[in-house]
């Protein structure tokens, strides 16, 4: 599989969610199957160790296990692939992405070291280091939210113009003021918003999603992308339903219910019903209930049909 550039990483791009057995231990023919059938949907890319492939809470074996089994279905099937070589600890990050390079993914994906926010200048130390260590292969940074240096429009693009090594960065979007602020930012790099923005994303120069859509539905998710390409009204039309199916029935699982990010992934994926992944989190997060799901399959298929029914 050969290496990304900036403007190669484009699309609808999937999550790996952990399936978790009820002692905890990983169910390793289920996430096997989930790789066959993201592949089998077609999606633009598929990647590992996100947020909501909970790779904070895995052994390094489970890990180098769950990289290796995505890298090499991935390169049989020619599926473009990332690999997530995330930690809190930089020496845990830098040593796996160093483990990993043997794979040669599209892109190799970090976070901030984050147990205490770094400062300007040693965000660029540590991105340098971890640039020189993956290439020729390019790393995407992974700048969630929920991170504790969210970083703005102005200090992504002095990161970006002083490590070259940077193909990608994963944001949560904003206004439009936001977006005017990121177009220098979108010059450079392949910058990936939130799945339920992605039309008005593409509108605005972001190239894709590594996206929650696509843990409802791979299939769905992919059937959308193609449609921004061709029919850009049309999907901004299912955008709005979209994000009215996730703020009223999705976001208070987080907003008021308190729980994580990755839950809702698995809960999504629940209600899409496309695997066998369930809602459980591995200990000591909070796992939404499957019959809440089951409960909103049927709303998911009455306001989203297309997502659902692709």
């Amino acid at each position: 599989m050969k290496s990304f550039n900036a403007h190669e990483i484009i699309g609808n791009w999937a999550t790996l969610l952990i399936p978790i057995n009820s002692d905890e231990s990983i169910n390793w023919p289920s996430l096997s199957e989930e790789i066959d059938l993201l592949i089998q949907a077609g999606v633009n890319g598929i990647y590992s160790n996100g947020t909501s492939g909970e790779f904070y809470n895995q052994t390094e074996e489970e890990f180098d296990k769950i990289s290796s089994l995505l890298a090499n279905k991935c390169s049989s099937a020619d599926m473009p692939f990332q690999l997530g070589v995330s930690n809190m600890s930089p020496w845990i990050s830098l040593n796996r992405l160093k483990r990993l390079k043997i794979y040669k993914p599209s892109a190799f994906q970090v976070i901030l070291p984050d147990w205490f926010p770094l400062n300007d200048r040693e965000i660029i130390v540590f991105l340098k280091k971890m640039s020189e260590t993956a290439a020729p292969t390019g790393i995407v940074l992974y700048n969630p939210p929920h991170a504790k240096r969210v970083l703005t429009p102005n200090e992504l693009l002095e990161i970006v113009s002083k490590v070259k090594g940077i193909v990608g960065i994963k944001v949560a979007d904003g206004n439009g003021k936001w977006y005017r602020e990121m177009t220098p930012v979108f010059k450079k790099i392949s910058v990936f918003v939130p799945g339920h923005h992605l039309a008005t994303g593409v509108l605005h120069g972001a190239l894709g999603a590594y996206s929650n859509v696509a843990c409802l539905n791979p299939k769905g998710a992919q059937k959308w992308y193609n449609t921004m390409l061709t029919n850009m009204g049309k999907a901004l039309e299912l955008e709005a339903r979209l994000k009215l199916f996730m703020d009223k029935y999705i976001s208070p699982y987080i907003t008021e219910k308190k729980y994580m990010n990755g839950a809702v992934d698995k809960f999504l994926a629940c209600i899409g019903g496309w695997a066998k992944i369930g809602t459980k989190m591995r200990w000591p997060y909070d796992s939404i209930p499957e019959e809440d799901a089951i409960k909103l399959r049927a709303v998911a298929h009455e306001v989203i049909p297309e997502i659902m029914n692709p």
